[in-house]
């Protein structure tokens, strides 16, 4: 695969303030890159290097071959089509005028009207973004999500090698986002490129062939989303705490950020149970302070690798047969120094040993998402356990578990009525 972008040692500064820093980077034919990074980490900065807006003070940039430097406006406007942040507009041009726009690095000066040609890019160019509806619509009407479509057609009807994206899904609802960046994927597909600054990281990692983490003005890691996407690469480069695991539907990388650790003021609560309500539970605590541990966890578990990604200590079992009872042993000594346990939406065998974890501990906080009959497994002895544990817990919801593990102390911390 050839590269069709080249970014050599790319430098921009502001008066004093540097903004990029020796950048280089490189997308291929047939290549998706997504530009991941904080805010105000340089990504715009090097779009609009990219697309000749800013020109670099020092440094490279050549698309197919060519320097920026050596090509006019117009004629590196036929290798670069951009997709600005703000689509904001001044005058209230139709939806159809707007993306006929982008023909017109490709127009003669002698050239009157509208060719063949350019109507097919045009219409194909609606047709492909779903925008051949609000074709007669004054643009300035449109939603935000409307006008973000409709600047991606007219990328598209420039008909160029490459597509420099800024922040492509910005005012999209869900279904939006991933129709878009599942076109730009189509497209690179046909022997273009495509360079965009995603600020979802998990729709950058489903989409994007590589990534390019930016902060602070210098490319800081490059590869593929797995080897991009850790937590020792994103917790510097966004100062904060992160968990990675793998989103069990899509099978990529699944990024939760958080808050600093604050390390004095948490608790240390033991999470039983797997799955999303075990991942969700232990990223929520770590984000607040506390100092979880977790387990029994099934090897492959979803919540096995958001512990493993976040350092959190676990109790672990092989992926099928019964659970190692040394591994329950494990779980015991974790909840030991426990003030509270965590049964989130918790499956309950014959054995039980979840309860026992449970039945020992100062406070219980109950995550449930599925009713307790799709969990039960251990009849009616385990089930009139589950009750009796749940008149003294706190229930709770994922989102609430932090709030509520100090719901559940404050009810063992207070002092009895005399």
């Amino acid at each position: 695969m050839s590269d069709l972008l080249e970014i050599s040692d790319v430098s921009v500064a502001f008066g004093d303030a540097r903004v990029l820093d020796s950048v280089s980077l490189s997308v291929g034919r047939g290549e998706f890159v997504g530009l991941v990074g904080p805010n105000g980490a340089g990504k715009t900065t090097l779009l609009r290097a990219i697309n000749g807006v800013r020109a670099p003070d020092d440094g490279t940039v050549r698309v197919d071959g060519d320097r920026l430097t050596d090509r006019s406006t117009k004629a590196w406007s036929r290798r670069v089509a951009t997709v600005p942040q703000d689509t904001g507009v001044s005058f209230a041009f139709d939806v159809e005028a707007v993306v006929e726009m982008g023909r017109a690095p490709h127009r003669r000066r002698t050239q009157f009207g509208t060719s063949e040609r350019d109507r097919r890019r045009v219409e194909d160019a609606l047709e492909l973004t779903n925008t051949a509806d609000l074709r007669d619509r004054p643009i300035d009407e449109l939603s935000g999500g409307e006008r973000q479509r409709v600047f991606v057609a007219r990328a598209l009807a420039q008909d160029t090698p490459l597509l420099a994206l800024d922040e492509p899904t910005a005012s999209l609802d869900v279904n939006h986002q991933v129709e878009i960046l599942r076109l730009v994927s189509d497209l690179v597909g046909d022997g273009r490129a495509a360079l965009a600054a995603i600020h979802d990281l998990e729709l950058a990692a489903r989409f994007c062939d590589r990534l390019a983490l930016l902060s602070n003005g210098r490319i800081r890691a490059v590869g593929p989303p797995e080897s991009v996407l850790r937590s020792d690469a994103l917790d510097p480069a966004f100062e904060t705490t992160t968990a990675v695991a793998t989103n069990p539907v899509t099978g990529t990388p699944a990024v939760t950020a958080g808050a600093d650790r604050s390390g004095d003021d948490g608790r240390r609560v033991h999470v039983v149970g797997g799955g999303r309500v075990g991942s969700r539970a232990i990223a929520s605590l770590q984000r607040a302070g506390h100092e979880p541990s977790a387990g029994v966890l099934r090897s492959g578990d979803l919540a096995l690798e958001t512990a493993a990604s976040l350092d959190v200590p676990v109790a672990t079992t092989p992926a099928a047969g019964p659970v190692d009872p040394d591994a329950v042993a494990a779980a015991h000594e974790l909840t030991a120094d426990a003030s509270v346990v965590v049964l989130a939406d918790v499956e309950v065998g014959p054995r039980q040993w979840a309860l026992d974890l449970a039945d020992g501990a100062p406070a219980v906080v109950l995550l449930e998402e599925r009713p307790l009959a799709d969990r039960l497994h251990g009849g009616e002895r385990a089930r009139e356990r589950y009750e009796t544990l749940r008149h003294r817990a706190t229930t709770a919801d994922p989102e609430a578990l932090p709030s509520a593990v100090e719901s559940a102390v404050g009810t063992i911390e207070r002092p009895a009525d005399d």
